[in-house]
């Protein structure tokens, strides 16, 4: 059980962030990404939040499953494809459209061509050498997939390394790669993922694929959550558990890696690494104190965080700290762990009580 530490996720949050997306992008389909748990959200407790997606997105066919289990009748694709027959099986069982990015894929689609009722989604990879063939092949295997999909038309897809950051021209050359390796092929194309979404609009076509973004997080080095209209659906909220005070020469924490500069107050929350709140959180890093900045002071402990409470006079026993989310960005904070904001909210641990909202 927690410690009265709990991550509140807010459905209209998602629900709003959802229908910013389609504003943002009017002209595409929205795949919405609910890979790794919602992205540590609970992709059973925010399910019923995405109701008016047009696709669910997953990594694995447990994901696909789960959604399949929660209710959803509509499209659902399985974003890295089957790995293996058993995985094939599942995906075809579950009515699931595949993303084909390798010849053992192709293979297993020879095998079982008659099973194939849905869509197959062919990866090309355009510059991030991750998952995809090579742009050389894509007409001769785009060729080979028409002749075994389902009833659906082949869907031409990439994915970018690097469109949250704007200057980098990389995503222009991924964008024009696609577009040669593509041109006169017939089929929907999917380029964006929430940053290519925001920063390069002519990458839109016919789906859009946001993750971070439905969680109220932004993609984007340069513009905030709230710049593109978005709410976080999570808040990481624990309670002040002691209030002490130290003198000025006063060591805090494993490694006394803070010294106090003068006497003062530290505030310990019951929070830590076992809970997923990042390890590596530097004095300094912000927190919040009742709706008010604080700032870390001290070493993070596997159940414990300490806090300056200087200014705050008025802060006591129970009292609430926020980690991240309403009032303080969690891409705010991740520079501060030598992090990103995926890592963080995907980190959260199941020690940590989850509270609908």
């Amino acid at each position: 059980m927690s410690r009265n530490t709990v991550a509140r996720i807010n459905l209209a949050a998602i629900r709003h962030n959802l229908t910013q997306i389609r504003t943002l992008a009017p002209g595409s389909a929205v795949a919405c990404v609910v890979k790794a748990d919602a992205y540590g959200h609970g992709l059973a407790r925010i399910f019923h939040s995405l109701e008016r997606a047009d696709i669910l997105a997953v990594a694995t066919t447990g994901e696909a499953e789960l959604c399949r289990q929660q209710g959803w009748r509509g499209r659902l694709l399985l974003l890295e494809g089957p790995s293996n027959a058993a995985e094939f099986d599942a995906a075809v069982r579950l009515d699931a459209e595949m993303v084909v990015h390798h010849e053992t894929q192709l293979e297993l689609l020879r095998q079982r061509q008659r099973q194939v009722r849905r869509a197959l989604w062919l990866k090309i990879d355009t510059g991030m050498h991750r998952l995809g063939f090579p742009q050389s092949d894509a007409r001769s295997v785009h060729a080979e997939l028409e002749k075994l999909r389902g009833s659906e038309a082949t869907v031409l897809m990439s994915h970018f390394c690097c469109a949250d950051d704007v200057v980098n021209p990389l995503t222009l050359q991924q964008i024009e790669n696609f577009a040669n390796a593509t041109s006169g092929l017939p089929g929907p194309t999917s380029l964006a993922n929430s940053a290519g979404m925001l920063n390069f609009p002519q990458s839109q076509r016919d789906c859009v694929r946001p993750g971070i973004m439905l969680y109220g997080i932004s993609p984007c080095r340069r513009k905030t959550a709230a710049d593109i209209g978005l709410r976080p659906a999570m808040t990481l909220q624990c309670d002040l558990i002691a209030v002490n005070r130290v003198r000025a020469g006063d060591t805090v924490g494993y490694g006394a890696t803070y010294t106090c500069t003068a006497d003062m107050r530290i505030g310990v929350g019951a929070i830590g690494y076992g809970d997923g709140y990042p390890g590596r959180a530097r004095n300094g890093t912000p927190v919040l104190v009742n709706g008010r900045r604080a700032c870390l002071a001290g070493q993070v402990s596997m159940d414990m965080i300490t806090i300056d409470l200087s200014g705050h006079d008025d802060a006591r026993v129970g009292d609430h700290v926020t980690l991240w989310g309403e009032g303080l960005p969690v891409e705010e904070v991740a520079p501060w762990a030598g992090s990103i904001p995926y890592h963080l909210i995907c980190g959260v641990t199941d020690r940590v009580t989850a509270r609908i909202e």
